[in-house]
Parts: C-alpha cells; sequence; structure tokens
C-alpha cells in the first residue's frame, strides 16, 4: 500500500513497484485515514508512509496502521528521513521497520529505484500477510529452535549489551518500558543507525526512560544505571582498568561490515564480565552479533534474544537462536521482566 498526498508521487512509486513481478500494489491512498479504512477491506505486508500530510500525519497515525494491518512492515518514504533526525528516530521509535529519504520530484528513478525495491524485498519476506484474524508468521517457533525458559539460578548481573538493527528502536522501547526502575547495572546498546542519528537516539531514550543514556566516547568511565548507546561510526567495546571499566571505540573491520557492530561489543564484554554479563539481540536483518555471541555464551553468560512474532525481522535474533546458543527466546518485555527477576550486583 502506498500513503503518499502527492499524487505525482503515488504514481512514481507504483510505477517503480509495478515493474518488479514480487510485488503486488493494493491500494495508493491520500492520507492516513484513508489508509485506514482500505485496510479493513485489503491485507498487506508492507505499507508506504509519507510523513508530511494533511490532516492526520504518517507519525501520528503510525501505531495505528501497524495494529489494523495486523503488523505490516512500513518504510517510511520521506524527505523528512533525511532532513529531520528526530522525526526518523520517532517514527523508528513507534514501529516502523524502516525508512527512505524521499529524493526531489526530479530525482526519483534510478538508484533510488534500485533501493526502494531492495527494502520492499526484504521487509516483504519478513512476514506475510494472511487472512484477517490470523497471525503474520504461523510457522511454529518450536519448528524452527528448541525454545526454553530462562535460568534462575544465575548470579547478579554486572552488565547488560543490546544489539538491534532494523525494527530494533520499537523493541528497544518495549524493553525498557517493562525493565523495573530499580534495575541500575550499566547497559551497553549497539543499534544500527547512521552516526547522525545517535544524538536523537539518546534524547529520545532519555524521556522515554527517565534514565540517563549518552553516545560513548573514548575512556568514558562505563557508569551503574547509564545506558551507553555505541556512536554510529564505531564500534562500542569496553576494557579494564584497575577497578574501572572504560569505553574504548574500535574501527576494525567485521564480518558482518556492520558499523557498528554487535560483535565485537560481546567479544569484549565477555572477556570483561565473563558470566556477570547478560547478552540480548532484538529485531534486526542479517547475522551481526552471532560471532560474539558465541564467545559471550562461553563464558557462561546468558544470551536472551527477541521471538519471532515479536520482531520486525527476525535475523539477528534468529541467527543466535538457530545456533543453539540463547539461553532464551522471548518478546523484550518479558526479557526485560526477567532481568528485574536477577539482580543488579554491586
Amino acid at each position: 500500500m502506498i500513503v503518499d498526498d502527492s499524487a505525482v508521487a503515488r504514481a512514481v512509486l507504483a510505477r517503480m513497484i509495478s515493474g518488479n513481478p514480487a510485488f503486488e500494489i493494493v491500494d495508493q491512498v491520500a492520507g492516513a485515514q484513508e489508509a485506514l479504512d482500505s485496510l479493513a477491506r485489503v491485507s498487506v505486508d508492507v505499507i508506504l508512509l509519507d510523513i508530511e500530510m494533511p490532516g492526520r500525519n504518517g507519525i501520528a497515525a503510525l501505531p495505528e496502521l501497524i495494529e489494523k494491518s495486523q503488523g505490516a512492515r512500513i518504510l517510511i518514504v520521506s524527505a523528512l528521513a533525511e532532513e529531520g533526525a528526530a522525526t526518523t528516530v520517532e517514527a523508528l521509535t513507534l514501529g516502523a521497520a524502516d525508512t527512505l529519504a524521499k529524493p526531489g520530484r526530479n530525482a526519483f528513478g534510478g538508484r533510488f529505484s534500485e533501493i526502494l525495491c531492495e527494502r520492499l524485498m526484504r521487509l516483504g519476506t519478513a512476514g506475510a500477510a494472511v487472512a484477517p484474524g490470523m497471525p503474520r508468521q504461523p510457522q511454529p517457533l518450536e519448528a524452527l529452535v528448541p525454545v526454553s525458559e530462562p535460568r534462575s539460578d544465575l548470579g547478579p548481573i554486572q552488565c547488560v549489551a543490546i544489539g538491534a538493527s532494523t525494527g530494533g528502536l520499537h523493541a528497544i522501547t518495549e524493553f525498557f518500558r517493562a525493565l523495573p526502575d530499580s534495575f541500575d547495572a550499566p547497559i551497553l546498546i549497539t543499534q544500527h543507525l547512521p552516526e547522525v542519528f545517535m544524538p536523537f537516539f539518546a534524547q529520545q531514550l532519555r524521556g522515554s526512560t527517565g534514565r540517563k543514556a549518552v553516545v560513548a566516547r573514548e575512556g568514558m568511565t562505563i557508569e551503574r544505571g547509564v545506558l551507553h548507546i555505541a556512536p554510529g561510526n564505531a564500534h562500542l567495546c569496553v576494557e579494564r582498568h584497575g577497578a574501572r571499566v572504560v569505553v574504548r571505540l574500535s574501527r576494525q573491520r567485521v564480518e558482518s561490515r556492520c558499523l557498528p557492530s554487535v560483535d565485537p561489543m560481546f567479544d569484549s564484554v565477555a572477556e570483561v564480565y565473563g558470566d556477570a554479563a547478560v547478552g540480548i539481540v532484538l529485531s534486526g536483518m542479517g547475522r551481526d552479533g552471532c560471532i560474539g555471541a558465541d564467545k559471550l555464551a562461553a563464558t557462561g553468560a546468558e544470551l536472551l534474544v527477541q521471538n519471532i512474532d515479536s520482531s520486525v525481522v527476525w535475523g539477528m535474533p534468529g541467527s543466535i537462536a538457530k545456533a543453539g546458543i540463547a539461553t532464551a527466546v522471548l518478546p523484550p518485555a518479558a526479557i526485560a521482566t526477567h532481568l528485574g527477576k536477577r539482580r543488579a550486583s554491586r
């Protein structure tokens, strides 16, 4: 479904998408309310959504569009995806799967068309549309990996390291919404986002969690109760200096080619904290984090990954679950509830 108040944009996007036999356009509408009305009649996998529209804008309608479409992946296609980092972070936090900057009227086509179809293919295969009232991903998780419950015999937590990508901002929000205020172990976060977005991501986390959230800097001391966020141009690693644990930023090339990457973060956390750490992998494409998770698991640390039904894309968490090294496969809120039952050590 294409939702854009510009008739020209709708026509151009439709022409690009229609040229690929993998896609079918089920509707084109000029506003959010029209999209909501249409979703009572049609089933969709992906919604292309503009932000700036007359009446109800795309950001305001996002949660209801996800609900009415029974979890369709929403790709924000808007000029604000490039010009407004704060708006983009807000959209991703509310549940948008991805964003793509809309080019000027005379700049459609070429490379943009290729990128658009590539994004649609990835998001469309992440979950298929089904009849109303049925789950979007009907295959049982048990058929993919053995599901286990988190252990209750583990000791206190000294550090939590979270990795996420596509769909991760919304999952992180759900996680912190359920994490008890009393939980004050330091938390490291590697979220795949461009460098320019990171200050807005930190600001959004401060506002939504009430916790101190900072973009990590070289040599910064890892503090209790603080959310330390990987900058967009370096891996967030840690190392011990006597009684202190500090940030070490790295730009080494990694197998996933991600920058920042979850793998080096998990590697360093395994070395510094061992079995007193917890690794968490939330929604995301690809396999980033799987190599580092293996090293973290080897220390006896707990590894908790998001389940398939609550993930926008079950690539990163799924790779760890399928490797058999996940302690448990749970929704983000359930992961947070479990951490609350284990106490942070001092």
